[in-house]
């Protein structure tokens, strides 16, 4: 029976190993797909690699990937991919994108695990022109990024604070990650001499006013 045993577990080690061989590369190619139309999808128009030229910083102990946005060699904006802990029913990880200034342009939860009907909403809600459900055109550094209940400018979702509330921190998470960045991580083709201090985001968006 031991005998037995030993054989039926290695056939079918080697059954899912050759399973998972086959089927590593297609799996891979999905998410790259499912990531660049993410990125397409939230930041403005680009005509460089944001994937390639991705970097990652931390903000408050949260590690932040940001893909720059770069259009005839000028920088103008970014998608960036942030999560919290703080869901109702744990992690919640979106990717947000952002006008130069630190506008919120678009955003896409990437997955979560909310309650169907209440805290799932967060994908359609914060994008509803309805009183002040949405965040889109808003720009953390004037908008109170916070629900309403909390003194913030922004509706909850109905039933679902909780869920809200961490949305809005990772929305709020992204922005800092994506204004604290030097431009000169953004693409070489903000950099400047060495011999000049890099202006921030918040710095250039300041000098277009």
């Amino acid at each position: 029976m031991v005998l037995v045993l030993t054989i039926i577990t290695a056939l079918v080690g080697a059954i899912l190993g050759s399973v998972y061989k086959l089927t590593e590369a297609p799996i891979a190619q999905a998410n790259a797909k499912a990531q660049e139309e993410a990125i397409r999808y939230v930041a403005p128009d680009f005509d460089n690699n944001p994937i390639a030229e991705s970097d990652t910083i931390t903000v408050e102990g949260q590690h932040i990937i940001i893909y720059p946005a770069i259009k005839d060699g000028k920088n103008v904006g970014a998608a960036v991919k942030a999560s919290t802990n703080n869901g109702f029913n744990g992690e919640i990880v979106v990717i947000a994108g952002f006008e130069v200034d630190g506008t919120i342009r678009q955003y896409r939860v990437l997955s979560h695990s909310e309650t169907p009907g209440l805290g799932a909403k967060m994908e359609q809600w914060f994008r509803t022109d309805k009183n002040n459900q949405s965040i889109l055109g808003r720009n953390p550094e004037t908008c109170n990024l916070t629900v309403s209940k909390d003194g913030g400018d922004i509706d909850a979702i109905t039933a679902s604070t909780i869920t809200s509330r961490a949305f809005l921190q990772v929305i709020s998470t992204a922005y800092q990650a994506y204004m604290k960045r030097p431009l000169d991580a953004l693409s070489s083709s903000t950099k400047k001499s060495s011999q000049t201090t890099q202006p921030t985001q918040q710095e250039e968006a300041n000098s277009h006013e």
